[in-house]
């Protein structure tokens, strides 16, 4: 495997590999997040996202110098990940936010601990100083997830978006990286 693939072993189940994406990954890596999309609060939006639209996502991850990682076995993309910019301004250039989402039916099996390991690696690589996650205040299994890789709850806002007819809340996490 190159240096920017690796083979993980994920709680017992099938060998998982994770590597840099490509074009040919964006379907599996739609459909995931549609899925997120239509049917969790891990996303804060309700529009369905077209192929198209994961390609400019793609191109423009490519263009920053950012990874988007995909977590693959037998069956295709089984989870994906990727960091961009916190905020637009220069002085926050050292802190990046990630997104890791996970197909439904491979959820709880550590896929999505490895893609974040992965990111934080990244992010480090490049000079990153800290690592922000965007966390539903109700997902409990994510916050968890954060705190057990080194993250720490950095505020709550409350209320501040609207998805399935009621408020929801959201907590960042952060990390410095090393």
């Amino acid at each position: 495997m190159g240096a920017r693939e690796r083979d993980n072993s994920v709680q017992g189940a099938e060998s998982i590999a994770i590597r840099e994406a490509v074009s040919d990954d964006l379907a599996g890596v739609l459909a995931i997040y549609n899925e997120v999309i239509a049917f969790s609060t891990a996303v804060f939006s309700e529009q369905a996202v077209t192929l198209e639209d994961r390609e400019r996502w793609l191109a423009v991850r490519h263009e920053q110098g950012y990874p988007v990682l995909v977590a693959c076995d037998s069956s295709g993309v089984v989870g994906f990940g990727s960091f961009g910019d916190f905020r637009a301004w220069p002085g926050y250039r050292y802190t990046v936010e990630h997104s890791v989402h996970v197909r439904a039916d491979r959820r709880g099996e550590g896929i999505g601990t490895e893609l974040v390991r992965a990111l934080i690696e990244r992010a480090a690589a490049l000079g990153k100083h800290v690592m922000i996650a965007g966390v539903e205040a109700e997902n409990a299994a994510s916050i968890r997830l954060h705190e057990r890789l080194g993250f720490t709850v950095a505020a709550r806002l409350s209320e501040v978006a609207w998805k399935f007819d009621r408020w929801l809340d959201l907590v960042f996490l952060e990390r410095r990286l090393p």
